[in-house]
């Protein structure tokens, strides 16, 4: 039966979101000009998840991402100018860049801020554009974090269990979208001129362009599916959610970002979650409803790391199981290109070298 997943799961609180509204900017050493608020970090896998911000005028070289990365820039304006990747990042972007890529030339037209996750460690170049200077890892994360007091979200079901931490006691530093509706990024499609009617290129995708994917029977939810991943199983989508879900299992873990609205969660509190506030579900969590709270569209980013089991409430029998097969299925019905997961010809940005007799130039 259902129960047997995880039977005695009952969440303290801990579990859920945070109001990145509430979390200071941490700059880095490794890359002045560019801060971070620390969302969560795994000490098994190495992954972290941020908010980012780009101050305007730096520009970044010889960033070499270990894992790979997927983003979505909430505001200002970044451009790049190196091979495949040249155009502008503006609000309502996603992207994703493949593991072992090198980027080269990322300019900040102006203070930007733009969620990121990374899926490993990204690696500094020095002046030479070969040697190392420095390294980003989960562990840095975790340790700039606790060095100022900062929860990070918790990686699995034991940990939702745990007494929850102190708050942190700093001033607030809001996200540049925190006084506006950040569902404007991704709602509107008509918005755009006809002559912008196309992606920005195979790494990056205005998530304006993307239709909404509409089943007649949840007329609504809304679906604008970004990226699927036929090796991992994960998908990235934008979500318009303006029902109540139905009963389910993460069976995999989640992630994803209130843009629009407010969202009723378990655990929560009454009014719900606000835009700003990011949450990540570890793998077997339950919801037996979650919902929009208010009369706003609720829109959020989601990053979906394995299958949904959904049912009727506890104890009864399986319904559906929602995978990457389906949500390929519902792209390649609406017609949409999908950001591609790797780039094996983009030789100006892949960070390769032939293997001589010293080895590889990194």
């Amino acid at each position: 039966m259902n129960t047997g997943y995880n039977p005695d799961f009952n969440p303290t609180g801990i579990e859920g979101g945070v109001d990145t509204n509430h979390i200071p900017w941490i700059e880095l050493p490794q890359a002045p000009g560019l801060s971070i608020k620390p969302l969560r970090a795994s000490y098994e896998t190495g992954m972290f998840s941020t908010v980012a911000r780009l101050s305007q005028g730096t520009k970044l070289n010889g960033l070499v991402h270990l894992g790979a990365m997927d983003l979505m820039v909430l505001s200002g304006r970044m451009s790049y100018s190196d091979g495949l990747l040249t155009g502008d990042l503006t609000p309502g972007v996603w992207g994703y860049v493949p593991a072992n890529a090198k980027i080269n030339g990322w300019v900040a037209d102006e203070d930007t801020e733009f969620l990121a996750n990374f899926y490993g460690p990204v690696a500094f170049l020095g002046d030479d554009g070969q040697s190392v200077a420095g390294v980003l890892t989960s562990l840095d994360v975790q340790a700039a974090a606790e060095a100022r007091g900062i929860t990070l979200v918790p990686n699995t079901l034991a940990e939702c269990m745990q007494p929850r931490p102190p708050a942190y006691q700093g001033p607030p530093e809001p996200l540049a979208i925190a006084d506006s509706d950040a569902g404007e990024l991704v709602r509107a499609a008509e918005a755009v001129a006809a002559s912008e009617q196309q992606a920005t290129h195979p790494h990056f995708i205005d998530t304006r362009q993307v239709p909404w994917s509409v089943n007649p029977d949840t007329p609504d939810l809304g679906l604008k599916v970004l990226r699927v991943s036929e090796e991992t199983g994960v998908v990235s989508l934008i979500v318009r959610h303006n029902g109540v879900a139905a009963p389910h299992y993460h069976l995999g873990a989640a992630d994803f970002m209130v843009l629009s609205g407010h969202i009723g969660y378990r655990a929560g509190p009454s009014e719900g979650y606000g835009p700003g506030t990011w949450f990540y579900e570890p793998a077997g969590a339950r919801h037996d409803a979650t919902q929009r709270i208010g009369e706003d569209d609720l829109i959020y980013t989601a990053n979906v790391y394995g299958p949904l089991q959904f049912d009727e409430g506890r104890d009864t029998p399986i319904a559906a199981v929602l995978s990457w097969m389906q949500y390929k299925e519902m792209a390649d019905a609406a017609g949409t290109e999908l950001v591609r997961n790797e780039f094996p010809h983009d030789a100006s940005l892949l960070a390769w070298a032939p293997l001589g007799s010293e080895g590889a130039a990194l």
